[in-house]
């Protein structure tokens, strides 16, 4: 069984190291398609031995299965630049590696992210169950926000042991700044999608956002972090909705 790893970058100096380590030993082959670092990106990824081509940015599913498309490898494993293989996962890929499963299994990992130097495991953010190793060939990815996999073939799927841990902001202001792009997205996509709201939905969406996320899902357990993640999900939600509202309200008048 050969592992192709496959990585999307821009400007991931930061992060992209600890990456490429937690993949030596496994990893027979380590692909990084980038859309145009102006930082040390790419310097580190040769360092590291990983095939670095440049491609220009066509969106995420589309720059993932071209990455994918170019890797040699019998199976991927999809990984993001900013995400690293724990101990206990590493072990697991290398006993799977040992017995090579069957071609229409695929494999989700737990995602555990650290938020601000902290571990959230709580607010609904853990366990993050992420499918990212498959059979080369029997999979793409779809979508532009929240990208899917799709699968050209009936698969079954099982967990592997050990976390995959994602480093995904470094500061709260780079929270608020990813949300404050996507959240508007993600009401467009609604709407063209059929969905609508009400002024009802702008106001307690929110409320039962937080209350879900920081009672119900332990979020109260992840200290001054946990308190942070649920608000700004409440944020996230009452921007959404709001935007929707807003489209709504346009179309009808």
């Amino acid at each position: 069984m050969t592992i192709s790893a496959v990585i999307i970058t821009h400007n991931e100096q930061r992060n992209i190291s600890r990456c490429l380590t937690s993949l030596r030993g496994l990893a027979d082959e380590i692909v990084v398609v980038d859309s145009g670092s102006t930082d040390s990106t790419e310097k580190i990824c040769l360092e590291a031995g990983a095939r670095f081509v440049h491609h220009d940015w066509e969106g995420f599913s589309r720059q993932k299965n071209y990455a994918n498309s170019i890797a040699s490898c019998e199976w991927i494993l999809s990984i993001d630049a900013d995400e690293s293989l724990s101990d206990e996962l590493r072990k697991s890929l290398a006993t799977l590696k040992g017995n090579p499963p069957e071609e229409d299994t695929v494999f989700s990992f737990n995602r555990m992210t650290n938020y601000c130097g902290n571990w959230i495991r709580h607010c609904g953010w853990y366990p993050d169950r992420c499918c990212r190793l498959w059979h080369n060939g029997i999979a793409q990815w779809e979508g532009q926000i929240h990208e899917v996999l799709r699968f050209s073939r009936t698969v079954s799927h099982e967990l592997l042991e050990g976390d995959m841990y994602h480093y995904s902001y470094y500061t709260v202001g780079e929270h608020v700044a990813r949300m404050s792009k996507y959240a508007p997205l993600s009401a467009e996509k609604d709407f063209g999608n059929g969905k609508r709201c009400t002024a009802a939905a702008v106001v307690f969406r929110p409320i039962w956002t937080f209350l879900r996320s920081y009672l119900f899902k332990g979020g109260i357990l992840d200290g001054w972090a946990g308190f942070v993640v649920c608000r700004l999900s409440a944020i996230y939600t009452l921007t959404k909705y709001a935007e929707l509202f807003r489209l709504c309200h346009e179309t009808t008048d």
